[in-house]
């Protein structure tokens, strides 16, 4: 367990002491990751850094907001929480990202790219107009610092008027090595020969200062001890260099590999992204139109051997998903087969171009929504649990569900000569192979499980986790003499009408791995209220709220999508 000590006690180190603070904070991050998961090259290498803010500034009433929150671990060991860190990312645990309910440490949360510098300015303007006086700091890596969001903040710096410190933790690496001009202007400043860069930055009211060495705790204290002096006169960019990784030579050496990493001896499952990776290269060599687009995640999606073999039609734009879908839309305008594939919480950025660049134009762009359901440790922000609600609304979009990893690759297969908008989501692994009882084909289902005779019930799930659920629950009153119909709802939009339409059940049940609200079961509840079906409804989905970190398995049981209570329910209603 780490041993606790106050930002008070960091100022009394001496620099010697403050090295042997770094090498400890490491070796603890790396443990814990180890036993828990988490990310970790980007802590490892924002911890000289992180030393440096509490020697020079107050914290908490100073406030810092980390973008997205990758880089927060050792501000969470050296803030109260050494002695629950060993908890990281578990069911009632400390949060891998900041959380404003864990501590008064963290000002604002975070989760996704961009959010730091706009954030910041608002805390900053609060302090203003409250008459109160403290420093107001982001801490941004390099690849954040591509999202249009940090434009719009820096945009506004100047309106304001106000003072920030903004950090640029420069590594060169976002989760895949960091893309685009901004990124160019960033390598030209740390080279010494873009002197154009620097007034680029100073243009938007900032002083900037760097580029300093991060992982050198001593010269970080200077720079930020004269950034504070800064501070008194405007905002200031300190621009550091660092290594991601810092500390052990393979995660120096594989940062994108230990970017999140699972825990030691996790089970090691057919991934969706596997498949995609692999069928979109099948479908590439047969139809030179097609084309992919990543958001900075390109290796976690599965498309490392695309970008290989298809440079030419392979784009990485960094972390820019409404750029993406904009790009997307606009190379179908132009007779390209354009593949999004992206991460179900990431996708949300997306959402108005989704709706007016990409549907409203009825362009055939394939969106690829990986992590989609729960997606268990990182919390909240990261849960996968709202894409059915937020795309099955968007007119000319169609929204498929694969049953498992065999069903992802027959969609793709479809998705290469359908010239309208489509949605596949699916989770991260794959755990089965259900059997075919029926030919794929649009818009229809198919049943895993017939009874001979009417079945009383009709249990009705979509995507591979619900579908395992139905089948479990169906195994164990099989074993008991009783039995229910099993459909695989393959396709959430459209519907398949006539197969509800078709369905003699007394009861129908639906499964998703979903929030309620605009989803699967409420859109089969109102497709049974428009053909006057009578029938009872019930609905597993989750519920109304925000879902924490946790296990996969737990989260689901917790919020109300388990085999134990499905099979309750399915037990009192063939009493």
């Amino acid at each position: 367990m780490f041993k606790q000590i106050t930002p008070n006690e960091i100022k009394a180190y001496s620099k010697e002491k403050l090295n042997v603070l770094c090498d400890t904070l490491r070796k603890t991050i790396y443990d814990t990751v180890m036993r828990c998961g988490g990310h970790l090259a980007s802590n490892l290498g924002a911890i000289e850094s992180t030393v440096a803010l509490f020697y020079v500034f107050d914290f908490p009433n100073d406030k810092i907001v980390f973008d997205v929150g990758h880089q927060c671990y050792a501000y969470k060991l050296l803030s109260g929480r050494g002695d629950r860190f060993d908890t990281l990312r578990q069911a009632g645990g400390i949060s891998g990202f900041p959380k404003r309910t864990e501590s008064e440490y963290d000002s604002y949360d975070t989760g996704h790219a961009g959010t730091s510098v706009s954030a910041a300015i608002g805390l900053a303007k609060a302090r203003d107009l409250q008459g109160e006086n403290h420093h107001v700091i982001a801490y941004i890596g390099d690849g954040s610092f591509n999202n249009g969001l940090v434009y719009e903040a820096l945009n506004s710096l100047r309106i304001f008027n106000t003072n920030v410190l903004i950090v640029l933790n420069d590594n060169g690496m976002s989760i895949s090595p960091t893309v685009g001009g901004m990124s160019d202007v960033l390598t030209g400043i740390k080279e010494e020969r873009s002197p154009e860069g620097i007034r680029l930055l100073e243009s938007f009211g900032l002083k900037y200062m760097g580029v300093k060495d991060g992982n050198d705790v001593e010269e970080m204290i200077d720079a930020l001890q004269d950034a504070k002096e800064l501070l008194k006169n405007g905002s200031v960019l300190l621009h550091i260099a660092t290594k991601k990784g810092k500390g052990y030579e393979f995660s120096e050496d594989h940062p994108t590999n230990t970017h999140g990493v699972p825990p030691v001896g996790s089970p090691k499952e057919r991934e969706y992204s596997e498949v995609l990776g692999e069928s979109l290269c099948e479908l590439a060599e047969k139809n030179n139109k097609i084309a992919v687009v990543s958001a900075a995640m390109k290796e976690a999606l599965g498309l490392s051997e695309f970008f290989v073999k298809y440079p030419e039609r392979a784009f990485d734009v960094g972390i820019c998903e409404e750029n993406a879908a904009v790009l997307c839309a606009s190379m179908a305008a132009g007779g390209i087969k354009p593949y999004y594939a992206i991460y179900s919480t990431f996708l949300q950025r997306a959402f108005d171009e989704i709706i007016h660049d990409v549907c409203a134009q009825d362009f055939g762009v394939t969106f690829c929504i990986d992590r989609a359901g729960i997606s268990g440790a990182d919390g909240e922000t990261h849960q996968g649990v709202f894409d059915l609600s937020y795309l099955s609304l968007i007119p000319n979009l169609t929204v498929a569900v694969p049953k498992d990893t065999e069903e992802l690759k027959k969609m793709l297969e479809f998705s290469a000569t359908y010239p309208h908008p489509l949605a596949i989501r699916y989770p991260r692994a794959g755990k089965v192979i259900f059997p075919s009882t029926t030919p794929f084909a649009f818009g229809k289902w198919e049943y895993l499980n017939k009874t001979v005779e009417t079945s009383k019930i009709t249990v009705i799930a979509t995507g591979e986790r619900c579908l395992i659920i139905a089948m479990k629950v169906l195994q164990v009153l099989q074993e008991q003499g009783k039995s229910f119909d099993v459909v695989n709802a393959r396709f959430v939009k459209p519907l398949d009408v006539e197969f509800i339409r078709n369905i003699q059940s007394e009861t129908i049940i639906t499964l998703e791995d979903n929030v309620f609200l605009g989803g699967f079961g409420s859109m089969v509840n109102g497709e049974c209220i428009r053909m006057n079906k009578r029938c009872n409804i019930k609905n597993f989905a989750y519920v109304d709220t925000f879902i924490p970190q946790g296990s996969i398995s737990a989260l689901q049981s917790e919020y109300g999508v388990n085999c134990k209570e499905i099979q309750a329910y399915i037990e009192q209603v063939l009493e």
